[in-house]
């Protein structure tokens, strides 16, 4: 039970911070570039950007794959020295799936 909630863990936080980036608002390039260090905002808060909110079917698109990326990066690791980390990658990718199926009963 041990190793299984060390894979739960894994997986939510890895996952969790996959739902980070994908909230994340993409900074133009060209906004930054040419101000002057007087012109720059000044204050709490001022370099904070509303972040966007994701919709359930965005957030479930996420967990699939990040489930995914395990299940592929596991397929990858043949050599039986890699087992261990391919059998921790499968029940990462367990968890993620788990998880989708409880909410797609909900």
């Amino acid at each position: 039970m041990r190793a299984r909630d060390k894979a739960a863990v894994s997986a939510l936080r890895t996952t969790l911070a996959a739902l980070d980036n994908a909230e994340a608002v993409p900074v133009d390039e060209s906004d930054l570039r040419g101000m002057a260090l007087e012109q720059s905002p000044v204050g709490a808060g001022a370099t904070e950007a509303v972040r966007r909110e994701l919709s359930e079917s965005r957030v479930m698109d996420v967990v699939r794959s990040e489930a995914t990326e395990r299940l592929d990066a596991a397929a990858q690791l043949t050599a039986p020295a890699h087992a261990e980390r391919a059998a921790r990658l499968r029940a990462e990718a367990a968890v993620l799936l788990h998880f989708l199926e409880g909410s797609d009963a909900a």
